[in-house]
């Protein structure tokens, strides 16, 4: 599935300051897009750059992970000449991307206030851990984790609180950065203004929160730690079966019905403990035990197949390494390669979206530290061979 050039974002210009997670995710999601994302790293490169093992022939696979479709520019910003060229970059953009500590911008000369004070088109996106008026709290995922709530969201009954596996702070606040950019390029069109955009990691997971808010807001309880269950369905959750577990999630009354029938569990529709929803979620851990009861008699497989022949939404629990090798995964191009120059072939995980049938391509590989410096000063601002020795 090759997608119909040219991509969304083609003639875009992103100038990305960005480091670790939030900001580089942002901006592959903007490089994908088809944006031309310039990447600005110090002499001693992007942090994640030094985060391993694993490394890939000396390279970060969590650097690899997060910068792909972006050329790498090598500036020290501790120099006027240095901090001159970044602002003349930043006058050759669309975009301007940062998630450094708040006030570390405007003590370089790059700050929203200076640069749109020079062109009122740009658009600029600050990501920090809670927001730029609060320049005194570390900004890191899992600090996040913890001061939104998620932590304590993410745990079993009666365990400690749990981070989720993924940095999810980072990824949504990468994410949402990536949505207000959108939503202001498409305003500059017609407005020619750009915008200045805030995100936090601890607003974007208090914004994942949605039906779990919706709960408290409601009644003024905090929800309790569910584990594997649903908050508000049952029989909605994780299920053993003689060799494993599964996932099940009948979300109607008249789904649990067929589900009785598919595990030959009649007694258990005919139950008036379990005769509603509200009820189901009431007696859920008598519920579990029964339903346990019947599912342990046979084998993942075979469940999955009854499941499916009485309609009723259930899944597989899969290791990566199943989950990557699923025909769903394989035909959905969600593992896809690409030759980088230095690690040899490498995997990374594919776009998510598809986009006229077809998915974007990785159209370069995560770039060597310093690896387009004098391209793109070449080509953004037509910098000639003594101009690059002087930077």
């Amino acid at each position: 599935m090759d997608i119909v050039a040219p991509l969304p974002l083609a003639g875009i210009r992103v100038l990305d300051f960005s480091h670790a997670l939030a900001g580089p995710y942002c901006t592959m999601l903007l490089g994908d897009l088809g944006a031309d994302v310039v990447k600005v790293e110090s002499p001693s490169g992007d942090h994640s750059r030094q985060w391993g093992p694993p490394f890939i022939m000396g390279e970060s696979s969590y650097f690899l992970s997060v910068n792909r479709n972006k050329r790498s520019v090598v500036l020290d910003l501790k120099r006027p000449a240095a901090k001159a060229v970044a602002e003349k970059l930043a006058m050759a953009s669309d975009v301007v991307v940062e998630n450094f500590k708040p006030g570390t911008m405007a003590r370089l000369g790059l700050d929203a206030e200076k640069l749109q004070g020079l062109k009122p088109s740009l658009v600029y996106a600050s990501i920090s851990g809670f927001g730029q008026n609060q320049p005194t709290l570390a900004g890191y995922d899992q600090i996040a984790q913890g001061t939104s709530g998620m932590m304590s969201m993410n745990a079993t009954p009666d365990s400690p609180p749990t981070k989720v596996g993924v940095p999810i702070g980072d990824i949504a606040a990468g994410m949402f950065a990536s949505q207000a950019i959108l939503a202001a390029l498409v305003e500059r069109g017609s407005t020619r203004k750009g915008r200045r955009i805030d995100i936090a990691l601890n607003d974007s997971l208090l914004a994942l929160f949605t039906y779990q808010a919706g709960r408290f807001f409601a009644t003024g309880e905090v929800p309790s730690q569910e584990g594997n269950y649903h908050a508000t369905i049952a029989p909605y959750g994780t299920f053993a079966v003689s060799d494993g577990f599964i996932n099940v999630a009948a979300a109607t009354d008249a789904q649990y019905i067929k589900f009785c029938e598919a595990i030959h569990a009649q007694e258990l529709a005919e139950d008036p403990r379990f005769a509603t929803n509200a009820l189901r979620q009431e007696a859920r851990p008598a519920l579990v035990r029964a339903i346990e009861g019947h599912l342990r008699e046979d084998t993942r497989a075979q469940w999955l197949k009854r499941f499916e022949q009485f309609g009723i939404p259930a899944g597989p629990i899969l290791g990566m390494d199943e989950a990557f090798a699923s025909p769903l995964a394989i035909e959905r191009q969600m593992r896809v390669e690409v030759e980088h120059p230095k690690s040899g072939r490498i995997s990374q995980v594919g776009a998510p979206w598809k986009i006229d049938g077809a998915s974007s391509p990785i159209r370069m590989a995560p770039p060597l530290l310093g690896q387009h410096t004098a391209e793109v000063l070449r080509d953004w601002l037509g910098y000639d061979a003594k101009e690059l020795n002087e930077r």
